[in-house]
């Protein structure tokens, strides 16, 4: 009687974990950039909701949050009602520790549902500068970012909540990134951003508000002609880094 041949073991295939992220933007043109293709690559199904226009979701139903940058202030609430509405959305969140990640306007956010102050500054902060890190700021995602200017646009900042620790300082701001352990990041400048073409936008849409501080467009094109390249590969790297510390 002959020998059986062993039947090969079927091979099970594997689908890849699908993650939420879900993203709130204020403004069309500031967006994930160059973020975007970060967690793409590492899973996330990104789900964009317009701020003011969309009705805002269960905030504890996606595995994380990014709140984007916009031209309105946190304490703009009588004027803008959904800024008031998004620092109360955020507070069970950010109480929760479930992983979110602020940019500018985000950030300030952040920092208010978590019970700090923001405030105007004395100037606008407009412009390519690098980060300072604090040593909490060596020990983290952020060092990707070291000695590479990163892009800073705007006119208000926030403190650090009481239990965050300060991650970066300007000369200009003394509060440009906290952390709440592992899980929640806010970013008072912009990582995302900055890289020509898609930078041009920002410098048509934003017009009226350079002209107001002083400051020239071209100035603002040459220099991300300059950073905008290095910017774009540190911002990805930073994230990178980033969602890799996130809790399981």
């Amino acid at each position: 009687m002959g020998q059986l041949s062993a039947r090969p073991t079927p091979k099970c295939k594997r689908t890849p974990v699908s993650k939420s992220a879900l993203i709130l933007r204020h403004l069309t043109f500031e967006d994930l950039g160059s973020l975007a293709s970060v967690l793409e690559g590492e899973g996330y199904r990104l789900i964009l909701i317009e701020a003011g226009i969309d009705p805002l979701p269960d905030p504890l139903s996606f595995d994380l949050v990014v709140v984007l940058g916009g031209p309105i202030g946190v304490n703009d609430g009588r004027s803008y009602p959904s800024i008031a509405a998004e620092r109360e959305w955020l507070a069970p969140r950010l109480a929760a520790r479930r992983p979110t990640l602020g940019i500018c306007l985000g950030a300030q956010l952040m920092a208010a549902a978590l019970g700090a102050e923001v405030a105007p500054m004395s100037r606008k902060e407009i412009g390519f500068a690098p980060l300072t890190l604090t040593e909490a700021g060596r020990c983290g995602p952020l060092t990707a970012l070291e000695g590479v200017p990163v892009l800073h646009w705007h006119g208000e900042a926030f403190e650090t909540p009481a239990m965050a620790e300060n991650l970066a300082t300007t000369s200009a701001c003394a509060t440009q990134a906290f952390a709440v352990g592992r899980a929640v990041l806010g970013l008072q400048f912009h990582a995302e951003a900055g890289e020509l073409p898609a930078f041009e936008r920002w410098l048509i849409g934003h017009a009226v508000e350079l002209a107001q501080a002083g400051i020239a467009p071209e100035d603002l094109r040459r220099a991300a002609e300059e950073h905008g390249p290095a910017l774009r590969v540190a911002g990805q790297s930073m994230l990178s880094a980033w969602l890799r510390e996130l809790p399981a």
